[in-house]
């Protein structure tokens, strides 16, 4: 009998619960829950969170559980359009918590209902999210919501331990003039000397939005699909959000050789430490033999080390070996955070 008045207890609270869209006024309230969990305030974070769906709103969904008139729970989801390569549309789930008074009482697995709900009517039958193998409460909420572990990997190390972007990146070879000349004539290309480093090779600066046709370019003969739209969407991001967003071009010949988008995520999945991450990087196939790529990393690499940046992250397809040799020659490893899908009928 008491059994079944708890259960009857359990229910009632999600049954009663009222999930709406977030609005401004619920930021306090919502950072006070997720302090509560994680023992420090992550303000920024869902500041920009709010504002980027504000900017955005067919990007996010933002919802919260309330029970007689007070905010009790919440979840943050942001749709992926193109990011680490994806073919279609998947909404990740970027932060989600529960009052401590209300835990245990359904109003996560509600949450997720109308997350899963918010994602059909946006048209997309995937969601994603990730979690440290150590979180256990995270990885059981993700197990009774019916999650699976993903395909895809993860791949992440510590800026002090990669292969680029620092005192370990060995020169490359630059161009050298094999033919006879005066050992005084410094007119002409001259011997490497071991001297070159890979973020010295072509022109590496801050990516902006005159570089979208370019970017496009590249990305259909990557790809053979046309992700416009995402491209767009990513590139206005960065532009409204530049304090989090490090992207950079590589130029050449007075056109893009290459790109990468990455962003530095101040909270996502309840980090405490800022991480960087990549979600899409590209080199134009014509000039795939140039170091671009290398380039671009390890210009990467210096920039989020200024920043205070420790770690850098990116997830990618299990079938795409030419990426994945790439990343981890950059020193990037497999990940003690795992991915997490839900496909949804």
């Amino acid at each position: 009998m008491a059994e079944t008045a708890a259960k009857a207890r359990h229910h009632d609270l999600a049954d009663a619960a009222q999930v709406r869209a977030l609005a401004p006024q619920d930021l306090a309230r919502v950072e006070a829950i997720d302090a509560l969990w994680l023992g420090r305030p992550r303000s920024r974070y869902f500041e920009r969170r709010l504002a980027a769906a504000q900017r955005q709103p067919g990007l996010h969904v933002q919802l919260g559980a309330v029970v007689d008139g007070r905010l009790c729970g919440f979840v943050l989801g942001r749709v992926l359009e193109g990011e680490f390569g994806r073919a279609e549309p998947a909404l990740r789930l970027e932060a989600i918590g529960i009052d401590p008074v209300a835990e245990g009482r359904g109003l996560g697995l509600r949450l997720n209902e109308a997350l899963e709900a918010e994602a059909r009517r946006h048209g997309v039958r995937e969601l994603r999210t990730g979690a440290h193998w150590r979180e256990h409460g995270m990885l059981g909420f993700l197990d009774r919501a019916g999650w699976s572990l993903g395909r895809n990997y993860v791949l992440d190390c510590a800026l002090a331990d990669a292969t680029w972007g620092g005192d370990r990146e060995m020169p490359v070879s630059g161009p050298v003039d094999t033919a006879p000349r005066d050992p005084n004539d410094y007119s002409g290309p001259a011997g490497n000397d071991y001297e070159t480093l890979a973020r010295d090779v072509g022109d590496i600066a801050v990516l902006g939005m005159g570089d979208l046709e370019g970017i496009q370019r590249i990305d259909r003969r990557l790809t053979g699909r046309d992700r416009g739209a995402y491209l767009r969407h990513a590139l206005e991001e960065a532009m409204a959000d530049s304090s989090v967003r490090v992207s950079l071009a590589a130029r050449a010949d007075q056109g893009l050789a290459g790109y990468v988008m990455a962003r530095v995520d101040l909270g996502d999945f309840g980090r405490r430490a800022p991480v960087a991450v990549i979600d899409a990087i590209g080199v134009d196939p014509m000039r795939k033999e140039h170091g671009f790529g290398h380039a671009l990393m390890s210009q990467l690499f210096v920039n989020l080390r200024a920043l205070g940046v420790e770690r850098i992250e990116t997830v990618v397809a299990p079938d795409n070996f030419e990426l994945l040799h790439f990343f981890l020659s950059a020193g990037l490893r497999p990940s003690d955070r795992l991915a997490f899908a839900k496909r949804l009928g």
